[in-house]
């Protein structure tokens, strides 16, 4: 398997809604295994298909970070079918890399998917694993957790951003 680039803000991929997956095949097995190396090197608890430059409704969360390999829950085509609750707490992305920011998420979500076999899977997630699963799935939608922020918050992370491109090192 490979690491793969990620891609940071900015990058048009991350805006765009991911395509549905069609078919489970070796190739998609690929990227499954290559994300996996990806997030675990980054280090991640998710990852999200367009976070590498592929335009796939695909997403990985492992809140152990590879230390339980058990833990590594692979999503093909997610969907919330319920969401309740919130809560406010600190988040961070790796494709916005050394910025973290104040979000409130739903509290719990239960969210329909395949997984890499093609079985189609319901799975509940509360606190961080919800977090991780809402998270993941507006990457997909082509949303960043900046989305969620609002006034002085939003507009001084933009401009740290925009500093680092125009200095070269974003």
């Amino acid at each position: 398997m490979a690491v793969l680039p990620i891609r940071k803000y900015g990058d048009e991929v991350l805006r765009l809604p991911a395509k549905p997956v069609d078919e489970i095949d070796a190739s998609l097995l690929k990227l499954i295994g290559d994300m996996v190396d990806t997030m675990y090197a980054a280090p991640g608890v998710g990852l999200a298909a367009n976070q590498v430059g592929v335009s796939k409704r695909l997403m990985l969360i492992d809140l152990s970070v590879g230390k339980r390999p058990q833990e590594l829950h692979v999503f093909v085509n997610p969907v919330i079918v319920e969401s309740e609750g919130e809560i406010t707490e600190e988040e961070g992305c790796l494709s916005i890399p050394d910025f973290v920011e104040i979000v409130t998420r739903p509290e719990r979500v239960k969210v329909r998917y395949l997984d890499r076999n093609g079985s189609e899977r319901t799975m509940g997630g509360e606190g961080l694993m919800a977090r991780a699963m809402c998270h993941e799935i507006d990457h997909l939608n082509g949303t960043l957790f900046v989305d969620h922020l609002r006034g002085l918050k939003k507009d001084r992370i933009l401009k740290k951003i925009s500093k680092l491109v125009k200095t070269g090192m974003w």
